[in-house]
């Protein structure tokens, strides 16, 4: 009876962590030049309402935005771990290399994520990076 007492207190506080954790996020400040658009310019999300260009400067500028989204639940926070696991590099099709910025050993591809993702990315050079993509997603810095 102790050792299922105690299971069960473990279950209850696995459980009750979860909901701290989304509590906890930093949305940051609206001090960014697209705050209060409507549209969350902070890449640390992902979902409906993101805005379609997206830089590093923007993050964590964009508070009332992206927590009206995760509040809602259109946004999510960008995982990229589980990216990672989920995305298979082999099956993707990454187009070619037509992007002015192609070949400059960084993603611009607007799909794409992580520590090898431009710091600018914008609709227009959607499959138009390919090999930076390709290469960058086999060694898992992109997803």
């Amino acid at each position: 009876m102790r050792l299922a007492l105690i299971a069960m207190s473990t279950v209850l506080a696995l459980s009750g962590a979860a909901p701290a954790r989304a509590q906890a996020i930093d949305f940051g400040d609206d001090s960014g030049e697209f705050a209060r658009d409507g549209q969350c310019d902070d890449r640390r999300f992902r979902g409906a309402t993101m805005a379609n260009i997206l830089g590093i400067t923007e993050i964590g500028r964009d508070a009332t935005d992206c927590q009206r989204g995760y509040e809602a639940g259109v946004l999510e926070l960008w995982q990229p771990g589980a990216a990672q696991a989920a995305t298979d590099c082999a099956v993707i099709s990454f187009g070619d290399d037509s992007s002015d910025f192609a070949r400059d050993g960084q993603c611009d591809d607007i799909r794409f994520e992580g520590i090898g993702a431009a710091e600018l990315l914008i609709p227009v050079n959607t499959f138009r990076d390919a090999s930076d993509c390709q290469r960058l997603c086999r060694f898992g810095v992109v997803a």
